[in-house]
């Protein structure tokens, strides 16, 4: 059993109040929180005790999508339109991927996570065996969504992997989905939207990341991508839409309805100039919002403090508004709402029972202090900086700069850097 103490947690099981309670973590599972009394203390024997210095614990960040193996092509096209960038760069390189490119690329991917205080990834991409056993190796949680499209995958193959996923590991889920709706055939579409059906399960897509996208959506159809998928029944046991920029009021009013996730991609919508999506709106509207990343292809960091700040700062510059979309929200967004978004619901906040998915962030910095409001310095201020400790499932994957993984961060660079030479 690990022990907690000497610091401030933010549990954000009930608000925004911090504490200065323990935690204790018993294999992957918070034991305990609150204050303890000296006989109980006494009672117990601890495997290791940290002394949190008055350092901040909470629940750990989670980046609600991405595509994590695409750290390949980091810096590699840039300062490119979205279109251009995914037909004449992105795709051509991804087709010469193999799975050992895959795992490598997706170990990288969760040394950048760890050290932005991040467990658990919203990942879509493919060669998913590869993928998973990055996961695995590394100790670290991720969701996979289906990215079936007309480049591969089907709805039989996603059923399978469905099956075959769910029932793999503890750190290992599946969710149904395709690329995006310009990407993928209708019938295909179909054969996804009777699996969710059959097996009661959300549906996740890119949805409305530019304005392209919807206008040759409405042109093919006479419906947003939105309205398709909704009308398809995709939407029957919820789920959520990746970017979500361009959706209309009636869009929003089946994000709502459908209790749905729009998860906003601040850095890589800001990057390919793709469009700043209406978070405050949908805030209004009590439409849930997670926040992913995108891939470290089109961001270019897969970095969760910058991806905060993004979402408040646009929105604030959108409505010329300095209060609109408040820092709890983001913060809330980041850790609860991303955790939601994944269908994470054990990972969410700290509470006796739930996973032990936790960061430790370092008030003992310069942007840190002085400290007013601690949960807003977090969102306004924070950087990777302040992340001092890493816990997935239990285990401290990074702590004071260090990983602590199955291979060292030197081999992963080395290896990844060699494969390089492969494209």
């Amino acid at each position: 059993m690990i022990r907690f103490y000497n610091g401030k947690i933010l549990t954000l099981a009930d608000g925004f109040d911090i504490a200065e309670d323990e935690v204790w973590v018993d294999k992957d599972k918070i034991s305990f929180v609150g204050e303890p009394t000296a006989d109980i203390l006494d009672s117990q024997r601890f495997e290791r005790e940290i002394d949190l210095e008055g350092n901040l614990l909470m629940p750990s960040f989670k980046d609600a999508h991405t595509h994590s193996a695409m750290t390949f092509l980091r810096s590699y096209a840039d300062d490119m339109p979205l279109q251009d960038w995914l037909t004449k760069q992105v795709f051509p390189m991804e087709a010469k991927l193999t799975g050992e490119h895959i795992y490598a690329f997706t170990k990288l991917a969760i040394l950048e996570y760890l050290s932005s205080g991040i467990t658990a990834s919203f990942d879509m991409y493919f060669k998913l065996d590869d993928y998973v056993r990055a996961n695995i190796d590394a100790g670290f949680r991720t969701v996979i969504c289906s990215s079936t499209n007309d480049f591969g995958g089907s709805p039989e193959q996603d059923e399978e992997d469905f099956l075959k996923f769910n029932n793999t590991s503890p750190l290992i889920s599946y969710k149904f989905g395709c690329h995006a709706e310009y990407t993928t055939k209708l019938e295909t579409i179909k054969g996804i939207a009777k699996l969710c059906q059959k097996f009661k399960e959300p549906f996740y897509s890119h949805n409305s990341e530019t304005e392209r996208e919807v206008l040759e959506c409405i042109s093919r159809y006479n419906k947003t991508p939105t309205e398709l998928f909704d009308d398809l029944g995709l939407y029957e046991y919820g789920g959520g839409g990746f970017h979500c920029v361009y959706l209309s009021e009636n869009d929003m009013n089946i994000f709502k309805e459908k209790g749905l996730w729009a998860i906003t991609n601040p850095g890589s919508n800001t990057k390919l100039a793709s469009g700043v999506a209406d978070i405050s709106k949908m805030l209004d509207m009590g439409i849930n919002i997670a926040i992913g990343t995108d891939g470290a292809a089109s961001n270019n960091a897969l970095d969760m403090f910058r991806e905060m700040y993004l979402v408040t700062g646009l929105q604030k510059i959108k409505y010329m508004d300095a209060s609109s979309c408040p820092a709890n929200d983001v913060l809330y967004m980041a850790t609860a709402g991303s955790a939601k978004a994944m269908g994470l619901d054990d990972c969410d906040v700290i509470e006796k029972g739930k996973q032990a998915d936790l960061v430790v962030i370092d008030l003992n910095k310069p942007n840190m202090q002085p400290v007013h409001n601690i949960t807003k310095n977090i969102v306004f201020s924070g950087s990777k900086q302040n992340v001092k400790l890493t816990m997935c499932a239990g285990k401290i994957l990074y702590h004071n700069g260090v990983f602590y993984l199955d291979e060292t961060e030197q081999d992963i660079y080395k290896r990844a850097n060699e494969m390089l030479k492969d494209f």
